[in-house]
């Protein structure tokens, strides 16, 4: 089983949710991928990726962030897309109203959703599980960090791009036999 995991106010409507289905379905994997809508408060979202924990997450940004909670939990591997590293730091810019890009879901994004992402950080990680791919034109996230935090885990690093990772598609073929 594949599970996507979407980034901060996305949704499973997200590009790359779609495109990774979408590979998937082609290859008579489809039955094998699951896309959660998560919701906005991190205790919730993690109740939801729970149900699905035998799996391999495939994390985006906020995703990668749930990935890895998941993945040192429950001993699981997970592929890393411009991953997270600490959203109780880098998400304290967003306090107050917020809204969801996809659903137009409206919430109040408080020190109880960083309290509870700090709750879930994992300051060690088991690099063997892990795929991370980054692109270093990411204009969210300091690609650096990540190459840093998942240092020994397999790295694949693209000149340029940008947050959304642009070459995602040319890695499709390898997330799947990572996952495998």
């Amino acid at each position: 089983m594949i599970v996507y995991l979407h980034g901060f106010n996305s949704s499973a409507q997200s590009h790359k949710a779609q495109v990774l289905g979408r590979y998937l379905e082609t290859r008579g994997l489809g039955a094998q991928y699951a896309c959660p809508d998560l919701p906005s408060h991190p205790a919730e979202a993690v109740r939801a990726i729970e149900a699905m924990a035998d799996a391999c997450f495939v994390g985006s940004s906020l995703g990668g962030f749930y990935a890895t909670y998941m993945a040192e939990k429950h001993g699981a591997r997970a592929v890393l897309i411009n991953p997270a590293i600490d959203p109780h730091v880098g998400l304290r810019a967003y306090l107050g109203p917020q809204k969801n890009l996809h659903t137009g879901e409206p919430y109040e994004l408080t020190e109880a959703y960083l309290k509870a992402w700090q709750d879930l950080y994992r300051p060690r990680i088991t690099p063997e599980r892990y795929l991370l791919l980054v692109e270093t034109g990411d204009e969210v996230l300091d690609y650096r960090r990540a190459i840093e935090r998942y240092a020994g885990a397999q790295q694949v690093v693209i000149p340029g791009g940008d947050h959304s990772l642009q070459s995602f598609p040319e890695h499709l073929a390898r997330i799947v036999d990572f996952a495998a």
